[in-house]
């Protein structure tokens, strides 16, 4: 299940969009260095408002381009960094792992998977109907939230794109994600 790091991105202000980089560095316990989103705890301004001292689990997102591909195929006009992700990858079922799941992102840097993402009506500024795109329906009929995952850093260093991501699943009883 080990992957590729398509493009890295990074952005100072609470922006959607984020441009992308050459390279970002990941900050162990604070998440991308120079991200308006870094930090111990919440930076998400809605999180923030109710409650400030919240631990930050959303320290890293990661979107899988395979979505992208998918948003394109469906009409939308999409790249890397511009629906807020600071890490784009491919190869890696992001969706399919389970909480705790680890991703060692380059040589250096490793990231733990704390839950999905919960698509915001913002999606909708870059193109009407992309938050809904960014929803579906399992074969229960089950909410699918696909606008990527959240994680928090465990061990700085360097990304850049083409970097390896090698995938190492917690200890079963695997939890499935959930928003955070």
């Amino acid at each position: 299940m080990d992957g590729t790091v398509e493009a890295v991105s990074v952005s100072p202000g609470h922006t959607m969009g984020k441009p992308n980089r050459d390279a970002i560095r990941l900050l162990a316990g604070l998440g991308v260095e120079g991200d308006a989103h870094a930090g111990e705890t919440v930076k998400h301004r809605s999180r923030v408002a109710r409650d400030p001292s919240q631990p930050n689990l959303r320290q890293v997102h990661l979107i899988h381009a395979e979505l992208h591909d998918e948003l394109r195929a469906a009409g939308f006009a999409v790249a890397p960094g511009q629906m807020g992700e600071n890490v784009t990858t491919s190869g890696v079922d992001l969706l399919g792992l389970p909480t705790g799941s680890r991703l060692r992102l380059g040589a250096e840097a490793t990231v733990e998977v704390t839950g999905l993402r919960n698509p915001c009506a913002q999606l909708d500024g870059i193109q009407p109907g992309l938050m809904a795109a960014t929803l579906g329906r399992d074969a229960d009929g089950n909410l699918v939230r696909k606008a990527g995952i959240m994680a928090v850093v465990l061990t700085g260093g360097e990304v850049r794109p083409g970097d390896p991501i090698a995938v190492e699943l917690p200890t079963a009883p695997h939890r499935p994600l959930a928003p955070v």
